[in-house]
């Protein structure tokens, strides 16, 4: 059984095998402690050796900290406090030692050493509860769309179109770099590539989901995303993981609809399947808080900020409402925003949380956005200004969630293609599906990893996907 099991089993002096990895050990010759954990949970479990028994002491000696082992005795009520069960050891089998050199040593790390160290992080509890509210967070999305019919679409990591028209893409290609084909202009000649053209990989699965979604009406994709953006911040991976459903016949407001339910249902989800994980990052979150100066601090712990998602029921505003908002406000008066305000700017995360957690005090969802900081596919406005975008803003993080209603029109579609300077030969089979039985659909992206930095109250990204890969860094 897991310790997570056995951790609720009734203590009779049953016998039981408890195999993990050990996070402490202390005491003396008379009775020793071992804490022991297999991931299956933030508790250990305590096994307690008394000096009587027949486990000899060069078999305990290899029990140390970081050491993996199995150990089988009588389950029985705790004598200590902390737990309400202990294993009475009567065998204990080692099957991997760690000398002192073992770096996750019980006592605090720094992020930026447990970086170094990814491939052991794992076994800190931090990163346990991390990638335990991961997972659960992954089975909420798949659940979710599955129990309200949607299809799960794989769509293409190897991609010959930039959905986003950033031009930021890392290429794929078998040539030898120092030495590929060239044409008699002197280009390479990516005909003789691997798949005949030029190709990347995906920053988005939206192109391709759109033409699942109109014909099966409800798809969504959840899978890696990559962007080749020199950027070291907190909040940017070179590889990460997206969600994006995309719906025929839905509208910016059904869109609206789906987004707030959605997240309303995975964060509920990870409150109520992943309770002890999150009190333990609720804990070390307010143990970091007072090392903080007040200004800094945060005004919500970790459980509230999501219940504020959760019992909220979010507001809705247009981009000109909220930048009305924000022209009037006294951090805009008083010049403390660091960027400027006015109609036509990208929001910056400053003025997004601001509407959030000042103005409105609930989750926002902000829609018609200026068509020109929006992309070539949003449905156009009857103005001609505006595009039938929507965000859904976050407390403490901002934006989680951008999406809109889609251009069903192929000769609108196809002038904004050639207004963001895209070759429309590039995407002809994008372009087609609004030819032939173009529907009204929408849709919106979802980045994974910003879903989890925000349940799990971590600050940098790279905290929260088990291998990141940034800029100069692809270690493990």
């Amino acid at each position: 059984m897991q310790i997570k099991e056995i951790l609720t089993q009734t203590p009779a002096e049953q016998e039981v095998t408890v195999k993990g990895w050990v996070r402490t050990k202390r005491g003396q010759a008379a009775v020793t402690f071992i804490a022991i954990n297999d991931g299956s949970t933030i508790h250990n479990i305590q096994a307690v050796v008394e000096g009587n028994n027949n486990i000899n002491e060069e078999t305990l000696k290899l029990v140390t900290t970081g050491a993996c082992v199995a150990v089988t005795g009588k389950l029985i009520a705790s004598q200590g406090s902390g737990q309400a069960v202990e294993v009475k050891a009567e065998k204990i089998e080692v099957y991997g030692t760690a000398d002192e050199t073992f770096p996750m040593q019980p006592k605090r790390h720094s992020m930026e050493f447990l970086r170094e160290k990814a491939h052991l992080r794992f076994r800190t509890n931090t990163f346990g509860a991390i990638f335990r509210i991961r997972h659960n967070l992954a089975f909420a999305i798949n659940k979710y769309f599955n129990d309200k019919g949607f299809f799960y679409l794989h769509t293409p990591i190897i991609t010959a179109s930039d959905a986003e028209g950033a031009g930021e893409m890392f290429h794929v290609t078998t040539f030898d770099i120092k030495n590929p084909p060239k044409t008699e202009t002197g280009d390479i000649d990516y005909k003789e590539d691997f798949f005949g053209r030029e190709t990347s990989l995906t920053v988005s699965g939206q192109l391709e989901g759109e033409l699942g979604a109109l014909a099966l009406s409800k798809i969504y994709t959840f899978g890696p995303t990559f962007r080749a953006e020199n950027s070291n911040t907190t909040r940017h991976l070179a590889e990460f993981w997206m969600i994006e459903p995309e719906v025929a016949f839905y509208e910016l407001e059904d869109n609206m609809a789906l987004a707030e339910d959605f997240v309303q249902y995975v964060i509920k989800y990870a409150l109520e399947n992943c309770a002890d994980d999150l009190a333990f990052l609720e804990k070390r979150l307010l143990d970091e808080e007072k090392n903080k100066p007040q200004n800094e601090r945060s005004e919500m712990a970790l459980l509230e900020k999501l219940r504020f998602v959760v019992d909220n029921q979010f507001e809705r505003l247009t981009y000109t409402e909220a930048i009305e908002i924000l022209l009037k406000s006294k951090p805009h008066k008083e010049k403390k925003f660091q960027y400027p305000v006015e109609w036509g700017i990208d929001l910056q995360s400053e003025h997004e949380r601001y509407l959030v957690e000042k103005h409105f005090k609930k989750p926002v969802i902000l829609t018609n956005y200026p068509r020109e900081i929006k992309a070539f596919y949003m449905k156009q406005d009857a103005d001609g200004k505006t595009v039938r975008a929507m965000d859904v803003l976050f407390p403490g993080i901002g934006e989680i969630i951008g999406g809109s209603q889609r251009e069903d029109d192929y000769e609108k579609l196809l002038t904004r293609v050639k207004e963001v300077g895209i070759d429309p030969e590039n995407i002809w089979w994008y372009l087609e599906t609004r030819k032939f039985g173009s529907a009204p659909h929408a849709g919106f992206g979802l980045g994974f990893e910003r879903l989890v930095l925000f349940v799990t109250g971590m600050t940098n990204i790279r905290d929260v996907i088990p291998f990141p890969r940034t800029p100069k860094s692809a270690e493990f």
